[in-house]
């Protein structure tokens, strides 16, 4: 909650219902925001956990948090790192990228001849 005018009035700050934290983890705040940070304190925090009734379902679900996640949002998805590429897609790759280093050389070649050839000076 928060009391910005210091009349010891406080109100929500924030409130995000369906949340779901895997176990294990720690609460971390912080209260800078560039030059003002003396204007702001975390004054209290305060943790509860409640004891409910809960179906199996919810049990089950409440036992197998693994990844954060929220109801009414899509959280990034982590993807999977990609396979590391065989010996033959890595031969393929050095072999055509080797072709194309010696066709561009020859090509610079030729037009470099060919650029000498124009620029000499004739005296005739």
């Amino acid at each position: 909650m928060m009391d910005i005018d210091g009349k010891h009035e406080w109100r929500d700050c924030i409130e995000v219902p369906g949340v779901r934290l895997p176990r294990g983890y720690y609460f971390g705040t912080s209260s800078i925001t560039g030059d003002l940070s003396d204007n702001h304190d975390i004054v209290s925090l305060k943790l509860f956990e409640l004891t409910v009734e809960r179906t199996p379902e919810e049990e089950k679900l409440h036992r197998d948090v693994f990844l954060p996640s929220v109801d009414n949002m899509k959280l990034p998805e982590m993807t999977a790192p990609l396979p590391p590429l065989s010996g033959l897609a890595l031969f393929l790759i050095v072999f055509f990228s080797l072709v194309f280093s010696v066709f561009a050389i020859v090509i610079g070649i030729i037009l470099y001849n060919k650029w000498q050839e124009q620029s000499r000076k004739r005296f005739y």
